[in-house]
């Protein structure tokens, strides 16, 4: 039988009843200083079938009809959004999970549209975007705000294996909006198959305690999450997804955090920060585990951690698929190789098909990842290529047998600090299109920070500060329909350097994305506020 996030949590809930499985921050009354509140299992399944009854009653007034998909535009970092997703989805709909990163409420309801969606709740923050909706619309209110009268709970609707638990979307925009990436429960099995295996407990006679990794509405957390319930583990909610040095410090000690997973990026701080700090460095060399995900760490930080017996993990992923890699781990040699996941079928197959037998047995040849189609966490196929797989775009090599280390992506995207995507190639189309008189070429770079910085050479002379206003000026309708993560709105975003003085290409006189970002990486330091 194929389980679901929601008899995961029944299981877990009927185990480990008085367990904590969140623990979430709080403010003292009397102090005013942070306090941790924990919620246990049994609680969460409650809460779970309260929300449940909640959205079958105001949904069925609506006479919107079980196994309907149902927008949920909410940030995702909080206890009340699981209730919100888990609920919806224990009420029979299907939910379709928009983040606070993408604040676009045309975009918005155009992705509603594309998925037959029926309503949209939605956060506070967007009440006053949200006019002339052409579906209901319903606010995500507070636990403390629901009252459910003693509504039914209903049952749930039988399902196949192919039909669709949730809708996530694409973490970049691609032709101006996001994809849908449609999960069916058989991938969502997948996913909790694999995610048991990433969470497994060091020690099984305590609690593992690790903390939210990113939102519930992309599916990093909700990998995560669905591999701590299996294990009666439990998840801190921080105070903000890039929490300082001193909150992480905080949450080992009075919370008993011994599982550390973030995005690479908010982990590079913290391994920065440890080489001043004793001990932050103990803490985490003292942690059973630090995994980290969305991006490789940049090496330096990485041999560091090495050097320093912490006991770091590589989690490698996707939306479409979930995670489908995990480096071997520990601090030996090989600890940053990945290895697929148990239970999938995955290809690594030659990018240069055409040459030689001989020069494919070359131990730097490129290898294309491919989902294969009878892998369980195959993507939905309006996902995959024609010949029914799903081909991933990223790019590896084989060091030894059934490891391999990451090269890159075969398309023009970069990944920005909190691992979400962003497609540099539109950004720089729309800006040749738009501003062809004014710049000469351009590129976009910003791996690993929180926003693009746009570098431009310019056509003609001309005052530094004008084109940067007259650049943001003509691309600002492009920018205003992608992500947070993906914008350039401001002047400040914008480096113009001279003709020709960009690093290229030899052969064919590219700019070269990665030698930008390290020639002028002082001056990226400084935009992003970085000493």
């Amino acid at each position: 039988m194929s389980k679901t996030h929601l008899t995961v949590l029944e299981s877990s809930a009927s185990q480990h009843s008085s367990s904590p499985v969140f623990v979430i921050p709080g403010v003292d009354s009397q102090s005013g200083q942070l306090q941790w509140q924990p919620i246990s299992y049994s609680q969460f399944h409650q809460d779970v079938l309260v929300f449940a009854r909640y959205w079958s009653h105001i949904l069925g007034k609506d006479c919107i009809p079980q196994r309907s998909v149902v927008g949920l535009w909410i940030g995702g970092y909080t206890y009340t959004d699981v209730l919100h997703i888990y609920g919806l989805s224990r009420a029979g709909y299907i939910p379709q999970l928009f983040s606070l990163r993408l604040p676009n409420p045309d975009v918005i309801f155009e992705l509603l549209g594309k998925a037959n969606a029926r309503a949209l709740i939605y956060d506070q923050s967007f009440e006053n975007v949200l006019k002339d909706s052409r579906i209901p619309i319903h606010l995500a209110l507070s636990a403390s705000d629901i009252d459910t009268n003693d509504y039914p709970l209903p049952c749930l609707p039988e399902v196949e294996a192919h039909d669709i638990a949730f809708l996530f979307h694409t973490s970049g925009s691609t032709s101006g909006s996001p994809k849908l990436v449609p999960c069916s429960f058989r991938w969502l099995n997948s996913s909790i198959s694999k995610s048991y295996q990433v969470s497994v407990p060091r020690d099984p006679s305590r609690q593992d305690v690790t903390v939210w990794m990113g939102s519930m509405c992309h599916i990093g957390q909700t990998f995560m999450l669905l591999g701590s319930l299996q294990h009666g583990s439990c998840v801190i909610q921080p105070t903000t997804i890039s929490f300082s040095s001193e909150e992480l410090l905080d949450m080992i000690h009075r919370c008993g955090l011994n599982r550390l997973n973030q995005f690479a990026a908010f982990l590079a701080m913290h391994l920065r920060n440890s080489r001043n700090d004793n001990k932050l460095l103990s803490a985490l060399a003292n942690l059973d585990e630090v995994l980290y995900s969305g991006m490789p760490l940049p090496r330096e930080e990485q041999e560091w951690a090495l050097q320093n017996h912490i006991n770091l993990r590589n989690l490698f992923g996707s939306t479409e698929c979930g995670a489908t890699l995990v480096s071997v781990g520990g601090c030996g040699p090989d600890s940053h190789l990945l290895q697929p996941l148990a239970g999938t079928s995955y290809r690594f197959v030659p990018i240069d098909s055409g040459k030689s037998q001989s020069e494919h047995q070359s131990t730097n040849r490129m290898l294309e990842f491919i989902v294969s189609a009878e892998s369980g966490d195959c993507p939905h196929p309006s996902l995959r290529h024609a010949d029914g797989h799903f081909h991933t775009g990223d790019l590896f090599q084989e060091v030894s047998e059934g490891r391999y280390v990451f090269r890159g992506r075969d398309d023009d995207w970069i990944k920005s600090e909190n691992s979400l995507r962003c497609d540099t190639k539109a950004i720089e189309d729309n800006l040749r299109a738009t501003c062809g008189g004014l710049v000469a070429d351009c590129i976009v770079v910003g791996t690993g920070r929180p926003s693009p910085v746009l570098f431009v050479e310019p056509a003609a002379e001309m005052n530094e500060d004008r084109l940067k206003k007259e650049i943001i000026r003509k691309t600002r309708l492009f920018h205003s329909r992608r992500y947070l993560h993906e914008r350039i709105t401001t002047p400040n975003m914008i480096i113009v350097v001279p003709r020709n003085t960009l690093p290229r290409t030899a052969t064919k006189g590219n700019i070269r994305r990665k030698a930008v970002e390290d020639t002028y990486k002082k001056e990226l330091d400084r935009i992003y506020g970085i000493v």
